[in-house]
């Protein structure tokens, strides 16, 4: 569950970092209300998460997430480059963040 909870948190940073986007500068209120909501979501299931995962791992595999899915949905939705040095990073980061779990125990 707590490795649930860990992958949830990590996907609500990915919707506040975008939503901080749409915010544009928190001057629009729905973008800015679904920010706000995913940033107290997304810390109150990494929260819950450290209470099995271990500090280091839970905070890199939640930043991980974050980094990696953030980055992504520039590239998708925002037309940033896609060359093979960036994406070269991208699967680095994503191959830690899966390491640290498979070498954390449950």
């Amino acid at each position: 569950m707590a490795w649930l909870s860990l992958l949830m948190a990590g996907m609500l940073e990915i919707i506040w970092a975008l939503g901080l986007k749409y915010s544009d500068g928190f001057t629009r209120f729905w973008p800015s209300a679904v920010t706000l909501a995913a940033i107290a979501m997304s810390f109150a299931l990494l929260g819950l998460s450290l209470k099995s995962v271990p500090f280091g791992t839970a905070y890199a595999v939640w930043t991980g997430i974050g980094v990696a899915g953030a980055a992504l949905a520039g590239i998708v939705l925002f037309g940033e480059s896609s060359d093979w040095a960036r994406i070269g990073c991208l699967t680095l980061i994503l191959a830690g963040t899966v390491g640290l779990r498979l070498v954390t125990p449950a």
